[in-house]
This record gives C-alpha cells, sequence and structure tokens, in this order.
C-alpha cells in the first residue's frame, strides 16, 4: 500500500476584507485531500474556485481557518496548519517543494545559482547542483549563455522555466505546482510532463493546478474537482 505523503482534514479557507467593512469573502471549506507517493493529483475547476489559494495553504504561505494538513516530514506527519515559522522552513527545506506561476527575481544572482539553491539546501554538493543547475536550464530551452545571468532581464517565459528547472531540481518527496505548462510552447510543456513524470517515478507525491485536458490525461493519477464558494469533499 503507498505512503500517504500529504493529507487535509476538514481544510478551510476564506479572506476577511477590511477595506469593505470587515466583508467575509469565503474560498473553501472540508476539503479532504489526499496524495501518496509516486501520485500526481491535478486540482481542476473553473478561476476563482480556490485552487492557487488551497496550494498557498499547504506550502504555509495562508494560514487556514479550520482543518488540519498533514504531511510526512522526518518521518512522522507534522500538522502544517498548526507548525510555528521554524517548522514550516525545515519542512519546506527538506520535504516540500513549491513552483509558482511566476519567479521572484533575485537581484544579481546568476539563474544557474537559483535553480540549484534548493538541491544545495538538501545536501547536494554545490559543484554538482551548479552543473544540474546547468543541465536542467540547458533542457527547458535556457541557453547555455544565459546561465550565469541574472534572470531580471529575461523573457516572461524564460523566468517560468527558470522557476520550473529550480523547482524539479530541489527533488522535494511532495511537490505543488501552480500550473506548471501555462503559457509554454509544445516543445517545453512536453518537457515539463516528462519532469513530472520522472518526479513521480522517483516517489513524488504532487499536486498540481491543471487546465489543459491532454496534460491531465499524460500526468495526472486523477483529479480533485474544485467548485466556486462551495463545500469541497
Amino acid at each position: 500500500m503507498a505512503t500517504v505523503m500529504l493529507r487535509t482534514e476538514g481544510l478551510a479557507k476564506g479572506f476577511t476584507l477590511h477595506l469593505q467593512g470587515g466583508l467575509r469573502l469565503p474560498v473553501f471549506a472540508g476539503i479532504e485531500l489526499s496524495v501518496t507517493e509516486g501520485e500526481c493529483v491535478a486540482l481542476t475547476g473553473p478561476s476563482g474556485a480556490g485552487k492557487s489559494t488551497l496550494l498557498r495553504c499547504l506550502y504555509g504561505s495562508y494560514r487556514a481557518e479550520a482543518g488540519r494538513i498533514l504531511i510526512r516530514h522526518r518521518g512522522a506527519m507534522l500538522d502544517l496548519a498548526a507548525a510555528g515559522p521554524r517548522s514550516i522552513l525545515a519542512v519546506r527545506t527538506e520535504t516540500l517543494g513549491y513552483v509558482s506561476q511566476f519567479l521572484r527575481v533575485v537581484p544579481r544572482v546568476p539563474a544557474r545559482r537559483i535553480v540549484a539553491e534548493a538541491a544545495i539546501a538538501r545536501g547536494t554538493a554545490p559543484a554538482a547542483a551548479l552543473e544540474a543547475a546547468a543541465a536542467l536550464l540547458s533542457r527547458l530551452g535556457i541557453p547555455a549563455r544565459l546561465h550565469d545571468l541574472p534572470p531580471a532581464t529575461f523573457s516572461g517565459g524564460e523566468q517560468q522555466r527558470v522557476n520550473l528547472a529550480r523547482g524539479f531540481l530541489g527533488g522535494h518527496p511532495v511537490l505543488l505546482l501552480d500550473e506548471p505548462t501555462a503559457a509554454l510552447d509544445a516543445a517545453n510543456r512536453d518537457t515539463v510532463l516528462a519532469l513530472i513524470g520522472e518526479a513521480k517515478a522517483r516517489g513524488a507525491a504532487i499536486v498540481a493546478i491543471m487546465h489543459d485536458a491532454p496534460s491531465l490525461a499524460r500526468v495526472a493519477d486523477r483529479a480533485f474537482p474544485m467548485t466556486l464558494f462551495q463545500d469541497a469533499a
């Protein structure tokens, strides 16, 4: 039986709009999601259904209002919803990777170093991590002449691919992907889908937001539909 790597229980999140007189905006409630090693679960549903909000809750960027987020960390299940900042940082370093839609550009840091950072933090020797980063950047269509340049001047598509390279090179046991194939050309989309398949093969548990039916069919083991402002089961 496959090991559960990530599980939510009764997870709920909403926002209070203080500039709108304290208007309460519920996003989702009752989320029961379980992901095992080597499995890719695709979050589906219309825009505004809370898919990106759910990913940010799973990563600890947003605090859940109710429920638990259990992640297998150092051999035991840790509740991220109740964890302190140090525990969350340790989980992000060792266990949980996240690829957002946009790269937070770090001034003066070369692309190759940005990609290698997560792998180095998880114990890979710097020289080996930098070599692997260069190979992955090239695989994603970033030419070698750009590898040692800061990505602040890269195109949006190039920055997206740097972000993807960083997420996949980290080798985290649990990986969150926010629309990883959005706005990519066909060749790079195929590469990213291949990387997802390789991550699954090594045992990674993946939660990904996906809208493209062919991509879903290729890498997702099942879909987790989300609906607008309704309880999700």
